[in-house]
């Protein structure tokens, strides 16, 4: 995955991630953005699972706690 990291016009940084365009944030410092960075891409990745998971068993009689593990 690729992180890139600009100079935001009013101070700090944006950053996103290329390959997930969900993930998106933005921090004072390098090191606050790179957190925040990681965090939008966690909340991103657990969204695609969820919805993954969804489109699953919408379609097919599983047990949903055997795919959460």
């Amino acid at each position: 995955m690729t992180a890139v990291f600009e100079p935001a016009k009013e101070g700090g940084y944006t950053c996103f991630v290329e390959e997930i365009p969900a993930t998106i944030s933005q921090g004072e410092t390098i090191e606050e953005a790179k957190a925040n960075l990681a965090d939008a891409l966690k909340l991103a990745l657990q969204c695609q699972r969820q919805l993954a998971l969804q489109r699953i068993l919408s379609h097919a009689d599983y047990d949903e706690k055997e795919w959460q593990k």
